[in-house]
């Protein structure tokens, strides 16, 4: 049975967190040992799913390219790291090397950050700090805040930060202009349900804005931790407790 590409970025989203696929070029057959153990290498990865078409040699020594379907990825001799779409990603662990370095580089001094222009939220002892920048039109900042609702030790300064859609501005400035902003924010994010104001108040929106821009976010939900470390995107419970937890101590620069 084939698979679209599709279905198999799917899986390897699923699997790794991340993706890497470069350009062909001409190869020739690899040897046989070595074909072989980065075929069963990649096959394992993938839990089985997909089939190692062939595996060749590239230009460069000790880079294997492996055909799946009709794609092109590289894996090292030993077997263990594939390039997907731009990615390094240990095919042992399923740890996006790539997405942890960047993680490292885009790291911040979280007492840096303007917290006055946040909403504050305290959930329980509220001892370990995150800073959320949420757009109201964004899909998995709303499966994150279902996630976050469930936790028993967390503050979250949410930074406002409408860049999604055209009336994204519109109903953070209503959530902003309601008479409990927590309140308002919250609820739209968890339901849906657009404050009903003329969201004609003074907001920060310009300011976070400003700031988005300084720290380089382009997407939400991005979250950075106590230890200024940041977090682009969704990750799912499990995982997100276990950055909370790695990460709620602040590290000294």
């Amino acid at each position: 049975m084939q698979f679209s590409m599709p279905a198999l970025r799917r899986l390897i989203a699923i699997v790794a967190l991340g993706c890497l696929a470069l350009s062909a070029t001409a190869a020739e057959p690899a040897p046989a040992p070595t074909a072989d153990n980065i075929r069963k290498a990649v096959e394992a990865w993938t839990n089985g799913r997909y089939k190692a078409e062939s595996v060749n040699n590239t230009p460069i020594k000790g880079l294997y390219e492996v055909r799946i379907f009709n794609d092109l990825f590289y894996v090292d001799e030993a077997a263990r790291h594939i390039m997907v779409e731009g990615e390094m990603i240990d095919m042992q662990s399923s740890r996006n090397i790539t997405r942890d370095r960047l993680d490292e580089i885009l790291a911040i001094d979280f007492s840096s950050l303007p917290l006055d222009l946040a909403l504050k939220q305290v959930v329980g002892k509220g001892s370990r700090r995150i800073a959320l920048f949420e757009d109201p039109n964004c899909g998995y900042c709303r499966k994150l805040r279902a996630d976050l609702a469930r936790l028993d030790d967390v503050t979250i300064y949410t930074f406002v930060y409408p860049i999604l859609a055209q009336d994204s501005e519109t109903k953070a400035r209503k959530a902003w202009c309601a008479s409990d902003r927590v309140k308002a924010w919250t609820d739209m994010m968890m339901t849906g349900a657009v404050p009903k104001n003329d969201g004609k108040c003074d907001t920060p929106i310009a300011r976070i804005r400003e700031l988005g821009a300084d720290l380089g976010i382009t997407a939400t939900p991005t979250i950075f931790f106590a230890s200024g470390r940041r977090l682009q995107g969704y990750a799912p419970p499990d995982a997100f407790g276990k950055l909370l937890a790695d990460n709620s101590s602040v590290i000294k620069r």
